[in-house]
């Protein structure tokens, strides 16, 4: 980690420049967890790598081939690669970017004082590859790893090279954010054997480079905008910790009742389909119908029985409603007098209404005297209620208001809701729904149930978290 931009001082002598096999020589900025296994098993590929930090402590490690950190096989790699002339060490940053093609940046990011992110090790660090790269003539890659907010790569980062250097990125040097997935403990056999390469790249030079670097050990990196890259991994280290506080919970309440927790994680781990996949993992509308809501309210309920405390269940129901706050403000936004909601069931393809989110939404608008127009292919005015009401009716305010107002509400036929309208509310995904939002032209359209992948580029057009 490095304190300010005046830390890189020469000390120790870097390896004259030496290409392998014509593969890109690389500096490693940082000998902490990631930049001591990035150097050892990027030069069991092949490359020339420098690594750079200014604890002598590390650099005479890594120098002697010695591993800085206690992982497995690392010491073994990193004498490998001393003793074939792939692994060197020093503090003079500068001099390294000099001496290399690409650049991987390992500082540290700690928690600032507000609880965001410290940027002072990526603006010394940034400082120093600027001014290598100002002694340079051939393009260089800088390739962030460390674990920052969106935005600051190209925000921050980038700006101070550019400062120092006198040159211009993606023009004259390239930057890429390139996340780390490796597990400590098994770090170096992650990193032959990746979950997944992510490569966030704004110029297809860049890009190219270190998917090269990679070729080894994943020949489909997935490549992206340096932004969205920046987010995975907060994404995925977020999603982890949700896990881990999930399964706890889970136990914690399973403990009272008698119940053995493992067991029961055993069996929910073997469902791929559902519960460890894709299927619940994209951004959308609320969640609801006959099964969860009910399910989660039970489940805290247990827990206030038996005095077991679950603040990550319980608060659920709470970041469910705020979701449906927020379709329904994005549509006051608009300032409608007539609504058109495309999709009143809880999902398509069903005519189930039970705890359908999007009922909340237009019992508000009803209740403030906004004309609601309503389209569902498998609902139509003649569609019993009775049955589904009595079913919820300690669950579902929204269905409870509207019982008797739905059948007026209801169109049989689609153009009749998108030409009545003044702004519509998409909540199913099918062919007709995404041609109508198509067609809207100015007329404004909040989705929340990403009704195309690729969105219309009408400023009358609203995702609900796209």
């Amino acid at each position: 980690m490095f304190d300010s931009p005046h830390v890189f001082a020469q000390s120790n002598a870097v390896s004259p420049l030496r290409l392998v096999d014509e593969k890109p020589a690389i500096s490693v900025i940082g000998l902490g967890y990631v930049g001591a296994v990035s150097t050892a098993c990027l030069s069991s590929l092949g490359h020339r790598v420098i690594g750079v930090d200014i604890d002598p402590v590390k650099v005479g490690a890594i120098a002697a081939g010695q591993s800085p950190i206690h992982e497995r096989d690392l010491d073994r790699l990193l004498d490998d690669g001393v003793r074939a002339g792939l692994v060197s060490a020093t503090d003079d940053l500068e001099q390294a970017v000099v001496e290399t093609d690409v650049t991987f940046v390992s500082v540290g990011t700690p928690t600032a004082a507000d609880g965001g992110c410290d940027h002072s090790y990526i603006d010394a660090a940034a400082r120093a590859i600027g001014a290598g790269l100002k002694r340079k003539q051939e393009f260089h890659v800088v390739v962030m790893r460390c674990s920052i907010p969106p935005g600051v790569t190209m925000g921050f980062m980038a700006p101070i090279i550019e400062e120092v250097s006198g040159l211009r990125v993606g023009v004259d040097f390239g930057v890429c954010f390139n996340p780390e997935f490796l597990r400590e403990g098994v770090a170096v056999d992650d990193f032959y054997a990746p979950p997944k390469t992510v490569i966030g790249a704004n110029d297809d030079r860049s890009a190219r480079i270190l998917a090269r670097i990679y070729e080894a050990v994943d020949e489909t990196p997935v490549v992206t905008s340096v932004e969205t890259a920046e987010m995975v991994k907060y994404v995925d280290n977020v999603w982890h910790a949700t896990k881990v506080c999930f399964a706890n919970e889970v136990g914690r309440l399973c403990k009272p009742l008698g119940v053995d927790s493992h067991d029961v994680m055993n069996i929910f781990v073997q469902d791929t389909k559902l519960n460890l996949s894709p299927y619940y993992l994209k951004p959308g509308f609320a969640y609801g119908g006959s099964c969860l809501p009910k399910e989660v309210r039970a489940v805290a309920h247990i827990a206030q029985t038996q005095g077991v405390d679950l603040p990550m269940i319980r608060s659920l129901d709470q970041s469910n409603k705020s979701h449906i706050d927020s379709a329904l403000e994005m549509v006051r936004d608009t300032g409608a007098k007539t609504v058109g909601v495309l999709g009143l069931a809880f999902k398509p393809g069903t005519d189930d209404l039970r705890e359908s989110p999007i009922l909340e939404v237009i019992a508000a608008l009803n209740a403030e005297g906004v004309e609601v127009v309503v389209h569902d292919p498998a609902i139509t005015p003649d569609t019993p209620l009775a049955g589904q009401l009595a079913y919820v009716r300690h669950g579902s305010p929204g269905l409870q208001a509207l019982a008797k107002d739905l059948p007026g509400m209801m169109r049989a036929d689609l153009a009749d809701v998108t030409n009545a309208a003044d702004a519509l509310i998409v909540t199913h995904a099918n062919p007709a729904y995404r041609a109508a939002v198509l067609a809207a032209g100015d007329t404004p359209v909040i989705d929340v149930v990403r009704v195309a992948q690729t969105t219309p580029a009408s400023p009358a057009y609203r995702g609900i978290g796209w």
